[in-house]
């Protein structure tokens, strides 16, 4: 299965106000393994930047002024994630920033939907972890991933983020922060532990065969006959 993690910044907030990309990053997962390949790139958006938004991403205007526009790198993003899944955190606001630059311009396919399905990682960790939390800072210490490099917000670094803290959370038994309140249960070490559900797992039972149940019959016939045989006290005998 391929997935692309994708993140992006933007100038703003909104694209009812004309705000526009200035940065995508994605990296690729193959059966749930980085593969190596990213994609990223700074893009110049034609328009100034909200202070607070360079507050978040310290990134200004005059850094954008020489980097490409969304319209000459469109065909190599378009390529990288067609037919993946792109895995995202708050889904909703940054493929609606793509679909806002394919429609500005004037795209003859500009629903993401068309080249890509989407998970969005906010609503899974919203149906795991109900009434918490879950921002990408506040996963990554649930999960206990290192997010101590990252001084401000980065599409890239932030994909590489929420790919760790997506396999993390679809992966199994995971570390909780205590700071979240959590309390599902103690591991050997005393800290909190869960296990996130695996719907696409499949236990496969292998049952052991007349002969094999035979020998295991004759073996502990020859245990009972030298003494006390555990295996009839765990089985209740």
């Amino acid at each position: 299965m391929r997935q692309i993690v994708l993140d992006t910044e933007t100038t703003g907030l909104s694209t009812t106000q004309g705000h526009r990309i200035i940065e995508i990053g994605a990296i690729e997962l193959v059966n749930r393994r980085f593969t190596g390949r990213e994609f990223h790139r700074f893009l110049n958006p034609e328009r100034d930047i909200d202070e607070g938004a360079e507050r978040v991403h310290g990134i200004s205007r005059a850094d954008l002024d020489t980097q490409p526009r969304f319209t000459d790198i469109v065909d190599d993003f378009l390529d990288f994630v067609t037919g993946a899944e792109l895995v995202i955190h708050n889904a909703e606001f940054d493929v609606g920033f793509l679909e806002y630059e394919l429609k500005l311009m004037q795209h003859p396919r500009p629903s993401v939907a068309e080249y890509a399905s989407v998970l969005d990682t906010l609503m899974l960790a919203r149906e795991l972890h109900p009434g918490q939390r879950n921002s990408l800072d506040a996963l990554c210490k649930r999960y206990e991933v290192d997010a101590s490099k990252r001084d401000v917000h980065g599409a890239l670094i932030d994909a590489e983020l929420l790919a760790r803290v997506y396999l993390a959370m679809t992966g199994g038994q995971t570390a909780l922060s205590l700071d979240e309140g959590a309390q599902q249960g103690s591991a050997a070490d005393g800290s909190s532990a869960t296990h996130s559900p695996r719907g696409d797992l499949k236990l496969v039972i292998v049952r052991a065969s007349e002969a094999e149940e035979a020998a295991h019959e004759a073996l502990l016939d020859k245990i009972r006959d030298s003494g006390d045989c555990v295996w009839d006290r765990s089985a209740g005998r």
